[in-house]
């Protein structure tokens, strides 16, 4: 256990203060142990695994934080069994190896395996919702341990139940792969031209993997501790999702600004509702890659507009800032607004 220690060496984003102690749990038993421990005598909780997904207040929290270090990861046949400690891309290429298919298009993505059904962590046309068995959660509430399956999560675009909410705790997940050595159905333009293949194609999981890593680092998008165009938290957004009744007005708003010839990108996202580019509505709205310039310490990645980047001296109030100016540009640009995909922790954007 260690004392006041800062957060920011636990976060990709290598930003956040202290909190009252730090706590590694190397086994299962022993997180669901602390867990319950600090529960019963009612000290606020900051479960932390991977870090890629927190946006810490620079004052810190008066929490102790519960690190996730659990490591332990097998396979029965195509069923792979992951501690939440697991490093989510040790997991993937473990997949890979192992010629199961189905996660390869989630490859490069940090964090812990616990947090991807938190999260729904997708990426290139695929999501954790498609491969999800079933997930092991401890109950903050009773203290005990029950197995949930993805319907009991409630799954969709970066959300479930468990998201923001502090009433479980994942030990561990299991995923049902494709044992034929191929990949999902390849659903992404982008990827599927890199691979030279048509959508819905099923090629080798390692082909897969490769190119969908070269096409996370050309965005700096794959952890690098040379690059501070990964010192992120991945995307800051996401993707909005709007009525579509809305969807005239935003694109009129559009028109005004660009021109009554653009295109915008938008996408089914279930009855009534269309999903929108954050990416896209960012650059639209006058912010390029790399604002607001060299000397700022937070910048968007120079390589992806999504991204919001710790250029080596930023501070998490740096971060919220420049956030908040993003959200409110696009807001006024097309009416649209961004909501953050990180957990903000002590903060609000």
């Amino acid at each position: 256990m260690t004392y006041d220690s800062p957060l920011a060496a636990h976060t990709t984003l290598r930003l956040g203060g202290p909190v009252s102690a730090i706590v590694s749990c190397p086994t299962t038993q022993a997180l669901a142990g602390v867990v319950r421990r600090l529960d019963s005598e009612q000290i606020p909780i900051l479960i932390v695994g991977g870090g890629s997904n927190l946006v810490v207040a620079d004052d810190g929290v008066d929490a102790v934080a519960v690190r996730v270090a659990t490591t332990d990861l097998k396979f029965d046949g195509s069923v792979m069994h992951a501690e939440a400690g697991v490093n989510w891309d040790a997991a993937v290429t473990a997949s890979v190896a192992q010629g199961l298919g189905g996660i390869e298009c989630l490859s490069g993505i940090p964090g812990s395996t616990g947090a991807t059904p938190v999260q729904n962590v997708g990426a290139y046309g695929v999501e954790i919702a498609s491969v999800l068995r079933r997930v092991e959660l401890l109950d903050r509430a009773s203290g005990t341990v029950h197995w949930a399956g993805p319907e009991e999560l409630h799954l969709s675009y970066r959300h479930s139940i468990l998201k923001n909410s502090d009433t479980a705790v994942v030990l561990s997940v299991e995923l049902d792969l494709l044992p034929d050595g191929l990949s999902a159905p390849v659903r992404y333009g982008e990827l599927a031209r890199t691979l030279g293949a048509s959508e819905g194609d099923r090629l080798p999981v390692a082909d897969v993997r490769e190119a969908v890593l070269a096409l996370r680092a050309g965005k700096g998008m794959v952890l690098d501790s040379d690059d501070h165009d990964t010192w992120s938290a991945g995307s800051f957004f996401t993707n909005p999702i709007i009525p579509t009744e809305e969807l005239p007005e935003v694109l009129r708003k559009a028109q005004d600004l660009l021109g009554a010839d653009v295109t915008m990108p938008q996408f089914p996202a279930g009855p009534g509702r269309t999903k929108l580019s954050a990416g896209w509505l960012i650059e639209r709205a006058g912010f390029s890659r790399g604002f607001p310039g060299e000397d700022a310490p937070v910048r968007l990645s120079t390589k992806h507009t999504l991204a919001l980047t710790n250029r080596g001296s930023a501070t998490t109030a740096d971060l919220v800032e420049l956030a908040r100016r993003v959200q409110r540009g696009v807001e006024d640009a097309f009416g649209v607004r961004l909501h953050p995909e990180p957990v903000c922790v002590g903060v609000h954007i």
